[in-house]
């Protein structure tokens, strides 16, 4: 009965209970591995690499597999090579501990952790981990490391891919995208617990694809120095840069930098840019553009602001510099006259003030940017019937207040007046990539095809450039080129903050050359509480000002040579670079400036030097004999005469100026010796 007994669970377990058990068995033995696909890179338009992946490994030995006589024989070798790779331990204190290890049978050994690449190849090729996984008890656990080359530059705007949290930014945007898609190996675990990848079992992963910005790095490295000098110097709580290209809509740069609680740094750490906020004086446009679309004005008509303070209903408008009177509306538009401005939409809209909203509207401010970016999602254009409309809300509508809308909505707006009424959309993806080929292109978008008539805009243009040369703004106007623009500065409450807080948003937006525009450029600057300079004037123009003067430089040709602005915040020396006396003899006979220069030194390095008086001269640059310089941000040209004239010798890698050298500044010069220069 027994034996009998016996034959029947047999054949139960064998019949039966077979498959479930053998597939249990099956599972235990195998495994399926997901291979990782690679993240696509950011690139900028010129093939400057603004975010990449990089492999890191953390290295593990297990000692349990290293045979006896391999570990006598290697031992001091291994323990020689890690001392002199990482230099933390001795080689004597790398064996005891290798040695404690062995003897405890340890499986899983910690040797090093977020190893970068070459110092991965390294160790695995070291006596005994030379052996691999299943002789040496060598074990990698490798990971991928997302970083930015170029630091905190456009790191809001580029984003940041977590495998903890959600990402930001373009990464977020564009995840898909640049994620691929994983794909898989099926192994089979052999004697001595190694996992062996069954043949034909591989699925190749389909790497993700590069995304191609609209980012000029060169335009968002002096927009964000620009914005940190000025909110540094009067401690602001935030602050954006927006620089659009006028026939695009392409974003050349987006700063944006907010003040840390406890250090008072500044980092990137929310994009301002759609962050929406009553605009201010800057809204002033959208008013002017209705009554001129309507053609119930033309600028040239007389207002009168009454002294600059005007009651409606049971408040009272007032400007910021009381005592102007009967004026043209172009002037009243250039002091940024609140209680002209006011008056003008309360006279002509007050029996019908949705025909006011309706111009909004129709210019898309209720509706987000639509740039690949999150965030401008809940602005908010108040009509006539919604429930907190009162009889004061369309004078105050009027001059920026009472309704929400982001930067990026200014500067778009901004952007159609200098490109002769054509709005188009902002946008900072230009293209995604596979393998160095475009697979998809994004071209411009036009949004409306004329926010005004010609005559409309000429107006439009008249009033912005009278701003620079003898309004609000005045104070930055260039001897080398025309600006066009408007000032705003609005008293703000959100998020905490109250009216009485005496918190204010400076703004500056406006467009250059003012004859054929090239760039928009939108700055907001939100102030500290009672700060002493709130007005956009003090803190958003002189950034405008600043991004433009190099932008301008930039694009003189080959010869203009560096041309950094007179509008710097603390410091009468320009610190533009170094050129030969005779380019920049080029450059001022360009300018048509007759500008004093060293003519002894023809091939001399000199660079531009303004004296309290803002005269400009050009000088002699100073270097120290046998002392490295500093060739960074140069020429080529004017870099090899520089160091070849220190009896260097000089090698050359990629096109373009120069962007770092291999011998440090400062460093003594030894005749003869190699240097090379990296370009862009």
């Amino acid at each position: 009965m027994l034996g009998a007994a016996i034959l029947v669970k047999a054949a139960i377990v064998q019949f039966k209970e077979g498959p479930e058990l053998r597939a249990m068995a099956k599972e235990m033995h195998t495994r399926t591995t997901a291979l990782p696909a690679e993240r696509g890179n950011i690139y900028t338009e010129d093939g400057s690499l603004l975010c990449s992946s990089i492999p890191q490994f953390d290295v593990h030995i297990d000692f349990s597999v290293i045979d006896s006589a391999l570990f006598a024989k290697n031992i001091d070798s291994l323990a020689t090579c890690l001392s002199r790779l990482f230099t933390d331990k001795t080689a004597g204190q790398y064996k005891e501990e290798f040695v404690r290890a062995y003897n405890d049978e340890n499986r899983y050994y910690l040797l090093r952790k977020n190893l970068p690449y070459y110092q991965y190849e390294a160790v695995r090729s070291f006596p005994i981990l030379n052996k691999g996984k299943g002789y040496g008890g060598f074990i990698e656990d490798p990971r991928v490391k997302r970083i930015n080359p170029y630091g905190m530059l456009a790191y809001r705007t580029i984003g940041l891919f977590r495998d903890n949290a959600a990402p930001i930014g373009l990464e977020a945007m564009y995840n898909k995208v640049l994620s691929g898609e994983d794909g898989s190996r099926v192994e089979q675990k052999s004697t001595g617990n190694v996992w062996i990848p069954i043949d034909g079992s591989e699925v190749e992963a389909q790497n993700g694809k590069d995304l191609v910005t609209t980012l000029d790095i060169g335009i968002q490295d002096v927009a964000e120095h620009a914005m940190l000098s000025v909110l540094k110097k009067y401690e602001c709580m935030y602050g954006t840069c927006v620089v659009m290209e006028t026939k695009t809509g392409k974003i050349r740069a987006l700063v944006n930098l907010g003040r840390q609680e406890g250090t008072g740094e500044y980092f990137e750490d929310f994009n301002y840019a759609l962050n929406r906020t009553e605009p201010g004086s800057v809204f002033k446009m959208v008013t002017l553009l209705s009554l001129l679309n309507d053609k119930l004005i033309n600028v040239d008509q007389i207002v009168d602001a009454e002294g600059g303070a005007i009651t409606f209903g049971n408040r009272t408008m007032r400007d910021s510099h009381l005592g102007l009177h009967q004026m043209p509306i172009w002037k009243a538009y250039a002091e940024s006259s609140n209680a002209a401005m006011a008056k003008l939409a309360y006279q002509y809209y007050r029996n019908d003030p949705e025909k006011f909203v309706n111009h909004l509207k129709a210019l898309q401010l209720g509706m987000p940017t639509g740039i690949d970016l999150q965030g401008d999602h809940k602005i908010r254009i108040k009509s006539p019937s919604d429930k907190d409309w009162s009889a004061t809300t369309l004078p105050w509508m009027a001059t920026g207040y009472e309704v929400l809308i982001t930067p990026l909505h200014t500067c778009m707006l901004y952007n159609a007046v200098a490109n002769n009424g054509t709005m188009v959309r902002p946008y900072i993806v230009s293209g995604i990539r596979e393998y160095g080929k475009d697979v998809k292109t994004f071209p411009p978008t036009i949004v409306i095809p004329k926010i005004g008539d010609s005559s409309t805009i000429a107006q439009l243009k008249k009033c912005m450039r009278a701003v620079v040369t003898e309004g609000t703004a005045k104070g930055i106007e260039s001897p080398y080129y025309t600006m066009s623009g408007k000032t705003g500065t609005a008293q703000v409450a959100d998020k905490g903050i109250k009216y009485t807080d005496g918190c204010y948003q400076g703004s500056f937006v406006g467009f250059f050359p003012s004859e054929e525009p090239k760039y928009t450029i939108c700055v907001v600057v939100r102030t500290k509480k009672h700060s002493g300079s709130y007005y956009g004037a003090t803190v958003a123009a002189p950034v405008f000002r600043m991004v433009a003067d190099k932008i301008f430089s930039a694009n003189m040709g080959a010869f203009a040579g560096p041309l950094d602005s007179l509008a710097k915040v603390s410091t009468d020396r320009m610190p533009a670079k170094e050129a030969t006396a005779n380019n920049y003899r080029i450059l001022m006979n360009g300018l048509g400036k007759e500008i004093p220069m060293a003519s002894e030194y023809p091939d001399a390095i000199t660079q531009l030097y303004v004296d309290s008086s803002k005269h400009i001269a050009i000088v002699p640059k100073e270097t120290a004999a046998d002392v490295m310089p500093d060739v960074t941000g140069m020429g080529l040209k004017d870099a090899i005469y520089l160091l070849e004239h220190n009896g260097l010798q000089v090698k050359i890698q990629g096109k373009g100026k120069v962007m770092a050298q291999s011998v440090t500044p400062g460093t003594k010069i030894i005749k003869g010796q190699n240097i090379i220069l990296q370009l862009s």
